[in-house]
């Protein structure tokens, strides 16, 4: 079945369109301060500059304020347009990982970006030595702050998914978004914070190469732990911190590679310290992260569905006559009511697939309706990856990025046609369609087993999800962490509560808002709801839809400040 779906993204079956696969301003912590150190020289200047346009603001409000303040900002750009913002290219002699060994994956430059890419790496690394015909694509960018001994891995999901998607739209140290004109400068990149390695897996997935052969995620781990040691022994690099991170079908991802990585007994090479996944597909993520909850979703979202009365108490009847309104009131408690049932979807019968009939509707109302972001309106917009929203859409005379000649030439990539997600399986279980969610994964749920070992080898696992997200749903997440048993006990004790405060300043937009005659923009105030209890951190975020660190990136920033060690809270 062909894949259309965002690269993280859980596949959906074109067949029954089922997803399978989502205060008060204080000053800014040190770390933050540390790592930002130089964009925030650059906000010195715009702090001045919003004091001389207090006086322009009070002639505007007396004078028609907003057509005052179009006329200013008019004549700004004009100034502004050529205005140089980006720093001198870095010094090759303040290289890092810069070798004999590395200088082949050296990228220096990209076409479209024009500005400086620092030091950057990325090409193919086998997974057996010797054996080039089965390698795994990699993007690697040393962080920009101090030199830290630490490896952060981003994996994105699908299955089939490439996680040149996070590089360049999530938290690459650039970003070109669906909709923009160019790529421009990320403040919020992790690169800022730490060592980032982007990595298309398993075989199958963007650039990398081979014919699939796994059938569960035991396989994909075994041969991770075997690329991640011929990728260090590469790079010079051992005895550095692992985090592993990712997000949608990646929750299952992390959790098994994590496992495998704490299974080696190796802290030279597999020091983990911490995971984190977001909109992560670790339970029965069908039935209890979408079908079951979904109608609330809906409920509690109704101005963004726009659905009548009438069509509302028909998906409330399906809700309750299907059993999820009994499922969702018994197990979605704090402490938890006991052992949740397993549950699987019968798609030999439609009635129930309520996820599906929930997003046939909304697209009366709202034809460019994106499960991925709920929020989202009209126009699609064009994206360089093609792939804006769950569907494909490339305008006549566009090109997707990474399938250019010249895009594959600088980053070292083999010449074979890139797609976000893969067109065919990359587990060939059963066919293909083997295993609980029939994407040939043969791999039992990671609440089963191996995220419970991986919290209790770490006790630094941050589990989050977008309240915007229809993919995989803030409290079918919670239903699942709710039915697995970690350090001793079943679920979270007490309900999530604490409020996350974001006083990140707004670093991406606040110049355009100062040469508009507005303020500067700073911290965002509440932005979700954290828990912690037994070396797991849960993380609703608002706002948000699925891929978080592209739609909230100061919070998502946060979170990988937590899961880093530099702070104990979120």
């Amino acid at each position: 079945m062909v894949r259309q779906h965002k690269s993280d993204r859980p596949h959906i079956n074109s067949q029954n369109s089922h997803a399978i696969g989502s205060l008060f301003v204080q000053a800014c912590p040190p770390t933050f301060i540390n790592s930002f150190s130089m964009l925030f020289r650059s906000l010195l200047s715009t702090a001045v500059l919003a004091v001389s346009l207090c006086a322009d603001n009070v002639s505007a409000a007396k004078n028609g304020r907003f057509g005052q303040k179009a006329r200013d900002a008019m004549n700004i750009g004009k100034r502004s347009a050529n205005a140089v913002k980006h720093a001198p290219t870095t010094p090759i002699e303040d290289y890092r990982f810069l070798t004999n060994k590395t200088k082949a994956f050296r990228v220096e430059s990209l076409p479209d970006v024009h500005f400086d890419l620092g030091e950057m790496y990325s090409g193919l690394i086998p997974i057996e030595k010797g054996n080039l015909s089965r390698s795994l694509f990699f993007v690697f960018q040393p962080t920009i702050g101090e030199p830290v001994d630490e490896i952060t891995i981003w994996l994105n999901g699908g299955p089939g998914c490439s996680s040149l998607e996070a590089f360049l739209q999530e938290n690459g140290r650039f970003l070109w978004q669906p909709g923009t004109y160019q790529p421009v400068e990320n403040p919020y990149s992790w690169v800022n914070l730490t060592n980032v390695l982007w990595v298309d897996q398993p075989v199958g997935t963007g650039f990398s190469l081979g014919t699939p052969t796994a059938t569960s995620e035991e396989d994909i781990a075994a041969d991770f732990v075997k690329f991640f040691k011929n990728w260090q022994q590469t790079f010079g690099i051992k005895n550095y911190k692992i985090y592993v991170t990712g997000e949608s079908y990646a929750g299952r991802y992390v959790p098994y590679v994590s496992g495998a990585f704490l299974d080696q007994n190796d802290t030279e090479h597999f020091d983990l310290k911490g995971a984190m996944a977001y909109d992560p597909c670790i339970g029965q993520f069908d039935y209890v992260q979408e079908e079951a909850p979904v109608v609330p979703f809906v409920q509690r979202n109704l101005n963004l569905f726009n659905f009548n009365a009438s069509f509302m108490a028909q998906l409330e009847s399906i809700h309750e006559s299907c059993g999820y309104k009994d499922f969702i009131d018994q197990y979605l408690v704090f402490p938890p009511s006991g052992v949740q049932p397993p549950k699987y979807m019968n798609w030999s019968d439609p009635t129930c697939d309520v996820f599906d009939i929930v997003n046939n509707a909304v697209l009366d109302p709202n034809p460019c309706f994106n499960p991925y972001e709920i929020n989202e309106m009209c126009p699609i917009l064009w994206d360089v990856l093609g792939f804006p929203t769950e569907v494909d859409y490339l305008p006549a005379g566009a090109t997707i990025y990474f399938d250019r000649a010249d895009v594959k030439r600088a980053m070292h990539a083999p010449n074979i046609t890139w797609s976000e997600c893969s067109l065919e399986n990359v587990f060939v279980g059963d066919g293909g369609g083997g295993g609980p969610e029939q994407e040939g994964d043969l791999s039992a749920n990671p609440i089963e087993h191996v995220l419970p070992q991986v919290i209790e080898g770490t006790n630094r696992v941050l589990i989050g999800n977008g309240d915007f997200d229809m993919i995989i749903l803030t409290n079918g997440t919670l239903l699942s962490i709710q039915n697995m048993t970690w350090n001793g006990q079943l679920g979270f004790q007490t309900a999530p509560s604490t409020p996350i405060n974001i006083d990140i300043p707004d670093l991406m937009y606040n110049d355009l808002y100062i040469e508009n005659g507005y303020g500067p923009q700073e911290g965002q105030g509440v932005m979700g709801i954290q828990h912690y209890e037994r070396g797991l951190m849960w993380a609703e975020t608002f706002q948000s839809g699925h891929m978080q660190p592209q739609f909230q990136p100061r919070v998502s920033y946060r979170h990988l400040e937590w899961l880093l060690g530099r702070r104990e809270t979120l």
